[in-house]
């Protein structure tokens, strides 16, 4: 059962993040403007309510997962570097320490 959950991919690219917030941005704004238009139209500050939720809800399920059109620009990372062994590194600031 966990073999299931632990192939569904969960990351999404930095494009990818910032298509997500513009589409959430985006239906959020226009449920917005159609909700308060609606609401004024009609008297009704409940719909003007309801309809952001549902306009929130759409755009929730658009955006949360990490759907492929999320994942389409996947950096290259490099490989890792194999460490010595027997050497004992030193971070880069106490070399500078000891140079003084």
């Amino acid at each position: 059962m966990l073999s299931a959950f632990k192939s569904i991919p969960t990351h999404m690219d930095y494009k990818g993040q910032k298509l997500a917030e513009q589409i959430f941005q985006g239906i959020i704004l226009v449920s917005a403007v159609i909700g308060f238009i609606y609401g004024l139209f009609i008297q009704q500050f409940g719909w003007t309510v309801y309809i952001m939720l549902a306009g929130f809800t759409v755009s929730c399920f658009l955006t949360l997962p990490p759907w492929p059109m999320y994942r389409k620009n996947a950096l290259k990372w490099q490989p890792a570097v194999p460490e010595a062994s027997g050497e004992n590194r030193d971070k880069p600031q106490e070399k500078k320490k000891k140079h003084k």
